[in-house]
């Protein structure tokens, strides 16, 4: 379990425990349970398989960042990011509720560090919050994934229902264009739906709600990785931006955009036969692979380290203020 995480969003990474099933699409080439077959055989993957409480010294750790806090305050002018769980979720069925209520009370001590709990599973996080949660702990952002509208369509409304300090999505993979100005809210009747702009919290009566502080974006990586589109990266980017929402491009993954096209560009002929040749993927901007529809892209596999972090020319690293990042920490 990393401490300086790779993850390029946090600084470190805890798992209170290990194991969880796949519930989406973006679920289908997890690193974790190919972590967990190359380590047990994949003995905690499944709706019934045993989740893994991890080692007391590994529960320790988030005790010694936290008593890190000033120092590190003092080195990078902010609080502690720390991603729990990368390896799990905090609100999955199957976990002991006993280590749920362990975690929280771990959580409550180590109040020096801003909590990322992320979880594919946000239909269970209001019967899972403590019971001290009130309109939610200052040191904990509650974020869901959503890598495809559909997902999104079916996250996003139960988190944006429970209170919280910071809301989060991660579109990671991205595996489909996004639109976070309609997600359904509420039903008026058989065949009327109140849609929400989830950036900016307004619904379809002008009413103003919670909204989603955060959104992390980013490619598949892996063996199995499927391309991300690059208009797809840049709506969702240009979507923040338009209403002040802070958003951070993580990574390509494991392809990279090599040639543009229009539909009508005559020159997509001799980029297919390319294609063809060398194996490239040909994707386009309504989800699918062929020349079909508008903004063909050519993409080509790569180490993710050669596809980097840079959409349009530099990085997107913006994060959001936590309610208590004006707070000098306190000495240990």
């Amino acid at each position: 379990m990393a401490e300086q995480s790779k993850i390029e969003w946090t600084d470190h990474t805890f798992n209170p425990w290990e194991g969880c099933q796949k519930v989406a699409i973006e679920c289908d080439h997890c690193y974790a349970e190919s972590r967990d077959q190359r380590f047990t055989g994949g003995i905690h993957w499944g709706p019934k398989a045993p989740r893994r409480r991890t080692s007391t010294q590994n529960w320790n750790k988030p005790r010694r960042w936290n008593a890190q806090a000033v120092a590190f305050h003092a080195a990078h002018g902010r609080r502690q990011r720390v991603f729990c769980a990368s390896l799990a979720d905090v609100f999955d069925n199957a976990v002991d509720t006993s280590w749920r209520e362990d975690l929280w009370a771990l959580i409550r001590e180590c109040d020096q560090l801003d909590w990322l709990l992320l979880t594919k599973r946000p239909q269970n996080i209001a019967k899972m919050l403590p019971p001290d949660w009130g309109a939610g702990w200052p040191q904990v952002w509650l974020g869901t994934s959503a890598g495809t509208q559909k997902t999104a369509d079916q996250n996003i409304p139960h988190l944006l229902n429970v209170p919280a300090s910071v809301r989060f999505v991660s579109a990671e993979p991205m595996l489909g264009n996004m639109d976070l100005a309609r997600i359904p809210k509420k039903k008026l009747g058989k065949h009327i739906t109140i849609a929400q702009n989830a950036l900016t919290g307004i619904d379809g009566l002008g009413e103003i709600g919670p909204k989603i502080d955060w959104v992390i974006c980013g490619g598949e990586s892996g063996t199995n990785a499927r391309p991300m589109h690059p208009d797809w990266a840049r709506d969702l980017r240009e979507q923040c931006r338009s209403a002040g929402t802070s958003f951070f491009f993580k990574q390509w993954g494991n392809w990279s955009a090599e040639i543009d096209r229009d539909r009508d560009d005559p020159d997509w002929r001799a980029d297919y036969s390319k294609a063809s040749r060398e194996g490239w993927t040909i994707l386009y901007a309504e989800g699918g692979t062929g020349f079909h529809g508008d903004r063909v892209h050519l993409m080509k596999r790569a180490a993710k380290e050669a596809t980097g972090r840079t959409l349009d020319g530099q990085q997107w690293n913006e994060v959001p203020r936590g309610p208590m990042e004006g707070d000098a920490p306190c000495p240990p």
